[in-house]
């Protein structure tokens, strides 16, 4: 039984080469899964550089990894406060640190400014993200770059990889490189490749694509996107374009957003 069919949600982690537009089409994506108005989205931003918060037209007041090295300072100077009070407090932060609009909530994971192993921390916060997460029915995740950062620092397990490359053959060697580490080191259900920013038809025919990537299709390069990028503007209120429907083409061959309706899938779980 999938992760949706037990009222889970489906949890999609965008990964690959720096540049090659993962965050512009993570937005694209969560603007496809707010289409339907029953969806419940949650994205997280677990790129550094925190640029899923202008895509979405989102303002970041608090991180993550703000409340993670808050932590880490508090322990060191030898504040000490019992785990039931430490837990409810991190709980209330982390919700605190939740930015919601209608359908959509965003959470940026930032950048961690302390170096060293401080894994219960990062245990406690994984934990709680995880309970977050239960209460929408989709998360999309904009990776850094591979899928092990975002089961260091963000979620255990992701039921969607989706990998994102250019036509560039680093790009593709890159994603070839995090599809093999994550069929060794993560738990997904289903996992393919979308093309981004390409010129057209031609110049996908001459990309070599290893099989085991499962190319679901291309991106256009397209001039709407692009100007809402350059404007610094929220893809969340782009008009239908080119650029869209080949990403809901795309999604669609993983069964997102999905054949049962997210009202369908409680009553399915409850019954």
């Amino acid at each position: 039984m999938s992760i949706t069919e037990k009222n889970k949600p489906a949890i999609i982690a965008m990964c690959g080469k720096g540049g090659v537009g993962k965050t512009s089409l993570s937005a694209m994506i969560v603007k496809i899964l707010l289409e339907n108005p029953a969806n419940r989205v949650l994205a997280i931003d677990a790129d550094p550089a925190i640029g899923l918060s202008t895509a979405l037209g989102i303002e970041v007041t608090k991180t993550v990894d703000d409340i993670r090295n808050d932590l880490i300072q508090r322990v060191e100077s030898g504040k000490s406060e019992n785990k039931t009070d430490l837990l409810s407090r991190l709980d209330y932060e982390m919700f605190a640190a939740l930015e919601e609009t209608n359908n959509l909530a965003f959470l940026a994971i930032g950048r961690p400014e302390k170096e060293g192993c401080y894994c219960q921390v990062n245990h406690i916060l994984k934990d709680i993200i995880g309970a977050m997460a239960d209460n929408f029915d989709y998360v999309v995740i904009d990776g850094e770059a591979g899928v092990e950062q975002v089961n260091r620092r963000v979620m255990e397990k992701v039921s969607h990889l989706v990998l994102v490359s250019d036509a560039s053959a680093k790009g593709l060697n890159v994603a070839k490189t995090i599809k093999g580490v994550s069929d060794s080191a993560i738990e997904y259900e289903k996992a393919g490749l979308i093309l981004n920013r390409l010129r057209g038809e031609e110049e996908r025919e001459k990309l070599a694509i290893p099989a085991e990537l499962n190319c679901l299709g291309w991106i256009p390069e397209d001039d709407t996107i692009r100007t809402f990028d350059i404007d610094g503007r929220s893809i969340l209120e782009t008009p239908d374009c080119p650029a869209i429907q080949a990403a809901k083409s795309c999604i669609e061959l993983l069964g997102l957003p999905g054949s049962l309706q997210p009202e369908e899938r409680r009553a399915q779980a409850t019954g």
